[in-house]
């Protein structure tokens, strides 16, 4: 493609050299430039692309951008083509969705942001499209899927920019209908979305969460952030029940924008709600009238989740009763996920690995569970042991008993990660055990839970492995679950 190509779009540039050369890729990353390449210099947190000018140069880059230039680049360059962006993550961006033929152009793009709810709302709408015969593509934290077929583990939610236009442009090619996405508050910060079409934009809500030195400085900064998504669609659908976002239809009075909730005033409301501990079901305006609908993963945030997902498949025109028997079949990796088993027990694995998290799983299956609740869980290795203790005196103080066990120790060792968490829990007074090894710690909560009890294995959620001193090891909570229960069953 044309290098002219390339910028159509990009306001604000500055440049010295050839426009008319042909580029063949695009990169940011120095190591991976090679000839005929465009290089993309992005200052980072931790590391300044524009040091690395050089290398990629050497690699094969035939043009270069930057944000800042100066006489002895461009007498060390004289024969590269140098363009002067006022904000490369921008450029690179847009750049990539013009080098791709601007995929996102081509099929309906749905985004979903919000602190909570992204993933098991992607995996509803996804299955419900299916189901009604589409050929869908899913991005987010979990993994992504190409038309039912799963073609990577993601790294983040969603991905850089580039990576994210080569995504869309294999979904191009294999006849993708429908894409459904999780678009983070970081990505739309950090322009890794620009350059998108969005059809449909979704608000789920907003509570205090990544608000850090290397994320949002404040909430303020955090919830401006998720509004860019609706400043790049004029079709969005918002929780009503959410402060933040019952704020946004007056903050956008020329987009067409669908309230959904519970206890609020909207267009979508669920009604008559009953929640078990295996499942939940209400009644909501699917056709003409209201019918009811249920979803095999409990709980009242699940009530949301499936109303966003009815929202965008009745805007989109599935038949009512499609969108009923793909929520009854729903299953998402590791949120809130209900693993079948003989012995019927309500057995739940959950991505839950924050104080937060924890607390918001744990007081969530407290609210419908008429027995017990079991929780087994740990905490990372090489990652922030202040939350240790925290979580322990979380789980403490609402689980009826907890298994404190291991989780990806890393290179740490697992039994110090376990005593810092029992440090937590001493606190309360939870009744608790330690069990290092997570296999036995799953194996005595089973052995120990009854119907009317809930297990809740937090953690790992969609994780299939066990990382310990730097090797990923076979470690599906699901298969282990179900050969614990088949040795129980043999024992009688």
């Amino acid at each position: 493609m044309k290098l002219k190509n390339i910028l159509i779009g990009i306001e604000n540039l500055k440049a010295k050299g050839d426009l008319e050369q042909d580029i063949i890729g695009i990169e940011s990353n120095s190591k991976k430039v090679q000839p005929g390449y465009i290089f993309v210099a992005i200052k980072g947190f931790s590391f300044d692309g524009h040091q690395y000018i050089e290398e990629a140069v050497k690699n094969g880059a035939i043009a270069v951008v930057v944000e800042k230039i100066n006489k002895e680049l461009i007498s060390k360059l004289s024969n590269i083509t140098i363009i002067v962006a006022k904000n490369t993550r921008e450029f690179l961006a847009i750049a990539s969705s013009n080098f791709y033929e601007n995929p996102s152009k081509k099929f309906k793009l749905i985004g979903i942001t919000g602190t909570k709810g992204k993933t098991t709302t992607t995996y509803m709408i996804k299955d419900i499209l299916e189901k009604a015969g589409k050929k869908v593509g899913l991005i987010g934290t979990v993994a992504v899927y190409i038309n039912g077929e799963k073609i990577e583990d993601s790294e983040r939610t969603t991905p850089e920019s580039l990576e994210l236009q080569k995504i869309f442009s294999k979904m191009v090619e294999q006849g993708t209908e429908y894409v459904v996405m999780e678009v983070s508050s970081q990505s739309l910060k950090l322009h890794r979305v620009d350059g998108c079409d969005f059809d449909m934009v979704v608000f789920t809500n907003l509570s205090e969460d990544h608000i850090s030195a290397k994320e949002h400085p404040n909430t303020k900064d955090y919830f401006e952030s998720k509004l860019k998504l609706f400043k790049m669609c004029k079709t969005g659908f918002v929780n009503i029940d959410d402060l933040y976002g019952a704020k946004i239809p007056s903050m956008f009075p020329d987009s067409e924008i669908t309230r959904y909730g519970i206890d609020n005033p909207g267009e979508v409301i669920a009604k008559d709600i009953t929640i078990t501990n295996s499942s939940v079901d209400f009644k909501v305006k699917l056709s003409d009238r209201n019918e009811r609908v249920k979803v095999d993963i409990p709980g009242r945030f699940t009530v949301y989740n499936a109303l966003v997902a009815i929202c965008i498949c009745k805007k989109i025109g599935v038949d009512p009763e499609i969108i009923k028997d793909a929520l009854l079949k729903v299953k998402v990796p590791g949120r809130s996920e209900m693993v079948d088993n003989k012995l019927e027990l309500p057995i739940m694995i959950d991505f839950a690995h924050t104080p937060e998290s924890l607390q918001n799983i744990l007081k969530a299956v407290k609210s419908y569970t008429k027995g017990k609740v079991i929780c087994v869980f740990g905490c990372g290795g090489d990652r922030d042991a202040r939350k240790r203790p925290l979580m322990g005196e979380i789980s403490g103080k609402i689980a009826d008993y907890t298994i404190i066990t291991s989780d990806n120790p890393r290179t740490e060792d697992p039994q110090v990660i376990v005593n810092q968490i029992e440090e937590g829990i001493k606190k309360t007074k939870g009744k608790y055990e330690v069990i290092v090894d997570r296999k036995e710690a799953i194996k005595k909560a089973i052995e120990m839970a009854k119907k009317t009890d809930i297990v809740v294995l937090a953690g790992k959620g969609h994780e299939l492995y066990q990382e310990i001193n730097d090797k990923k090891y076979d470690f599906d909570e699901r298969t282990i679950i179900r050969e614990i229960i088949k040795n129980i069953n043999k024992k009688g």
